[in-house]
């Protein structure tokens, strides 16, 4: 199905909850609605659902205006935060219950066929209280899938899970949302979820949206600052460079050569993402002298923070590394590997590795 939303704004008394945007989604494909909370992500999916109705501005599905139709008058699945399923029903019943509104036959083999692509197969018999969170959030999962709505809605269904599980059932929506069968959108703050999703990703800020493109190159080429730090998880590394003497410098008066830009500005932006800050140098790298604030180690990966002469630098390094804090550690970046941006932080360069087709 076909969903496209035509100068859609949301306000509410004097709080703006949308500002007016516009946006196509890609038929039959995943699409990720990404943004730190309250930017908007809940309140627009309400709007696609139906469960609100907009300000101003059209809804359109195949080509149809549906603005202020009634969830019950829409086909639409939908999943949120908290797992809502009936109580007093077992796994089965629960999953069972839209295909019996639709009156189908072989239910029992439908609910047995989904309830094992989720893994709860075992449970069927069970009532929801007597699952773990997980399993009760795979239940309402598979009662959206027996509804088979050619829309579907995710509001952030993982975020109240512990680590392990969330991992779990990433892997099992990457396989369910494989087949194109149906149009999802899935709410999330994680940038990880959003690149293991792939499809497509609206980046969302403070009620608008600033993106919209296929997910992998909304995240190697962002088109402005906002896009890039919303897609960077580690936080992105912001550095302040100034012109001096036809020289950029940073803030602690780092010298720094920086490639295809003619410009006539005094001040550039630059970001670096954590994994390309190192700490063995290579041609044309730049070492920042600075002090371990914190060291974590997330998975197989460790995060080591780090005050460089008043810059704040995060890197991430691969694999279990010990650092003390307060120890001097030399860092290293390649201007190369930077996305420049303006003052205003709309994008002017790329990583020249991407500008030149690689990685």
């Amino acid at each position: 199905m076909t969903l496209k939303l035509e100068d859609i704004s949301q306000t509410v008394g004097a709080q703006v909850h949308l500002y007016p945007l516009n946006l196509a989604l890609v038929a039959n494909a995943v699409t990720v609605l990404l943004g730190a909370t309250q930017a908007g992500k809940t309140s627009l999916m309400r709007i696609m659902a139906g469960l609100d109705v907009p300000t101003t501005g059209r809804l359109w599905v195949n080509d149809l205006d549906v603005t202020g139709v009634a969830v019950r008058e829409r086909h639409v699945a939908m999943v949120y935060q908290q797992f809502i399923n009936y109580p007093s029903m077992t796994v089965f019943d629960n999953i069972a219950s839209p295909l019996r509104l639709r009156g189908e036959s072989g239910i029992e083999a439908q609910v047995h066929a989904i309830a094992k692509r989720l893994r709860i197969d075992p449970f069927l018999q069970r009532l929801p209280a007597e699952l773990s969170g997980g399993q009760q959030q795979r239940v309402a999962l598979a009662r959206a899938l027996a509804k088979r709505a050619p829309l579907m809605l995710l509001d952030e269904p993982l975020v109240n899970l512990d680590y392990k599980l969330r991992e779990e059932l990433r892997e099992d929506l990457t396989q369910l949302f494989d087949s194109g069968s149906g149009t999802v959108v899935y709410a999330t703050t994680e940038p990880s979820e959003a690149l293991l999703l792939g499809g497509y990703t609206a980046v969302m800020k403070e009620g608008r949206v600033l993106q919209y493109g296929p997910t992998l190159e909304v995240f190697r080429q962002p088109q402005s600052l906002d896009v890039a730090r919303a897609f960077s998880d580690p936080p992105l590394n912001v550095l302040q460079a100034h012109a001096h003497h036809g020289q950029w410098h940073l803030d602690n008066h780092t010298a720094l050569t920086l490639e295809k830009l003619d410009l006539a500005a005094s001040q550039l932006q630059l970001g670096l993402r954590a994994s390309a800050l190192h700490t063995h140098p290579l041609e044309g790298d730049v070492g920042l002298v600075g002090r371990v604030q914190l060291a974590e180690i997330s998975g197989t990966d460790t995060f080591v923070h780090l005050d460089c002469g008043g810059i704040e630098l995060v890197m991430q390094t691969t694999g279990v590394h010990v650092f003390d804090i307060g120890q001097a550690l030399t860092v290293y970046i390649n201007p190369q590997d930077a996305y420049v941006f303006d003052v205003s932080g709309a994008l002017l360069r790329l990583p020249l590795n991407l500008m030149q087709g690689g990685r």
